[in-house]
């Protein structure tokens, strides 16, 4: 029989994370995607590979051979990939900037990541906000950043880097639970709002709509940290322009129905070239995926992230 191995490594993945969802989720591609391939390996084999009976999808017998080999395979890519970037011999500091919130989520999974497969390389983390970040990048001062960017008004790439897209999600208008939820976007006119950084992706978020509605607020709070953002939403001082997953989150807050134009993205930058220490930037921007997926798989798992994941093909607005 001939078997494809690619679907052999997204058998392997369903069997490591444990179901389609999550395997989707690893792979950045659909839970019909998974479930397709998955069939098609099975009309290959002539065999059930996973048993449905269940409350969940379990591999059968011949799907655990395959899983392994596929985690086989999987293993021989990662060597040939090493052997042909030469990371074993990679050694040094790769500098990564990110916000606080970023950092407390993926600092710790990057680590790991990086000490079981590229132990030579030591991360460097700093904290930077956009502004600060890409003067860091151009200036040489750091290696990888990742940043939070509007893609309607997407800020233009420092020279020598690229661009890789980790997430995007929906803006939403939000209120105190104390207010009367809006029916139109100009009864928050007059109103106090709670913005961020004029600069900052929320930020021109917030001014493309109050632009577009003819928004005037009565008093504005500016915050830029999602704890700070929430502690005053849970005062009930404002209304706010915060991304979906945000808005799940913030205590005392009435998520409503007005229409935000826009989407936020999540940028991952790094050096584009071919010297030694373009190659660790890229090694420790596929690390800092990698642990995103596994936060994000983690979160959901725990019930903390309650809001359905769209896995879909994302491009970088440099592309």
């Amino acid at each position: 029989m001939d078997l494809d191995p690619r679907r052999l490594l997204v058998l392997a993945t369903v069997a490591r994370t444990g179901g389609i969802a999550p395997a989707a989720r690893a792979l950045g591609v659909s839970r019909s995607a998974v479930s397709q391939q998955l069939a098609a390996l099975e009309q290959e084999t002539g065999l059930p590979l996973l048993d449905r009976t269940g409350p969940r999808p379990e591999l059968t017998g011949a799907g655990r051979v395959l899983a392994a080999t596929g985690e086989q395979i999987s293993g021989q890519l990662a060597a040939a990939r090493e052997q042909l970037t030469g990371s074993q011999s990679l050694g040094g500091q790769v500098a990564i900037g990110a916000s606080p919130w970023m950092i407390a989520r993926l600092a710790a999974g990057v680590v790991r990541l990086l000490n079981h497969y590229h132990p030579g390389l030591e991360p460097s983390f700093q904290e930077h906000d956009l502004v600060g970040g890409l003067r860091a990048m151009r200036l040489g001062e750091l290696d990888v950043l990742v940043l939070a960017d509007d893609r309607d008004t997407a800020v233009p790439l420092p020279p020598g880097t690229r661009a890789r897209l980790m997430g995007e999600d929906d803006y939403r208008v939000v209120v105190p639970d104390s207010w009367e939820p809006p029916k139109t976007p100009q009864e928050l006119s007059g109103r106090p709002w709670i913005t961020a950084p004029p600069q900052s992706a929320r930020g021109r978020a917030f001014a493309r709509f109050a632009a577009e509605h003819g928004i005037e607020p009565a008093t504005v709070h500016v915050a830029e940290h999602p704890a700070t953002v929430a502690a005053l939403m849970a005062a009930r001082l404002g209304a706010a322009v915060v991304p979906t997953f945000m808005a799940a989150q913030l205590p005392q807050a009435t998520t409503t129905t007005l229409p935000v134009g826009g989407t936020l993205i999540f940028r991952l930058l790094h050096r584009d070239g071919h010297t030694a220490q373009d190659l660790t930037s890229g090694i420790a921007a596929d690390a800092l995926l990698q642990a995103a997926r596994n936060h994000l798989e983690a979160e959901t798992a725990a019930g903390r992230v309650t809001l359905e994941i769209r896995v879909r093909a994302l491009r970088d607005p440099s592309e």
